[in-house]
């Protein structure tokens, strides 16, 4: 899939996965993507985990609590810890989001459907799922990605006019 139809066919998927396994080099390849975005100062804040286990996929999806993420064979979890660069600014959070959106991106460009699950998980089911994952103490799980091929419709969001967003050479000119 080219890039632009990547982006204009990537939908965040609330609903039931096919009982299809993602493949492993796929999973890898989603990965990847992530690995590969940018970072602020280089830093490389963001560290990966694709779950491919159903025992593990499953546990996720019961710390998540919602019952249609019971249904995907995969997920994806983003972990980051907040690390000063050297003008003392953290760019924790720039590093994680730009790795997600290359890992949705890369999840429509293959076929399977996700949604970004972040403000959901915080304040106690993130860190559940990191002792679940094994994850040092001092990092945060911050997204949860359910992937899978979906058994349902994937509606697009409506969105606003390109005019009504986007302009040159100034704002709303």
């Amino acid at each position: 899939m080219e890039l632009m139809e990547a982006i204009r066919a990537r939908r965040s998927y609330r609903g039931p996965f096919a009982p299809t396994p993602i493949p492993r080099e796929d999973l890898r390849e989603l990965l990847e993507a992530g690995a590969l975005a940018p970072s602020g100062c280089n830093l490389q804040t963001t560290r990966l985990i694709g779950v491919d286990d159903p025992a593990l996929v499953k546990k996720l999806a019961e710390i998540y609590g919602k019952s249609w993420a019971l249904t995907a064979p995969a997920a994806i979890l983003l972990v980051t810890r907040e690390t000063p660069s050297p003008s003392g600014v953290s760019y924790h959070v720039h590093d994680y989001s730009a790795a997600a959106e290359n890992i949705l991106l890369a999840i429509a460009a293959k076929g399977y459907a996700s949604v970004w699950i972040e403000g959901q998980i915080r304040g106690g089911p993130d860190r559940e799922m990191g002792r679940l994952l094994g994850v040092p103490d001092d990092m945060t799980v911050a997204v949860y990605l359910p992937v899978g091929i979906p058994a349902g419709e994937t509606p697009a969001a409506k969105k606003q006019p390109f005019g009504e967003r986007a302009w040159f050479n100034g704002y709303g000119k």
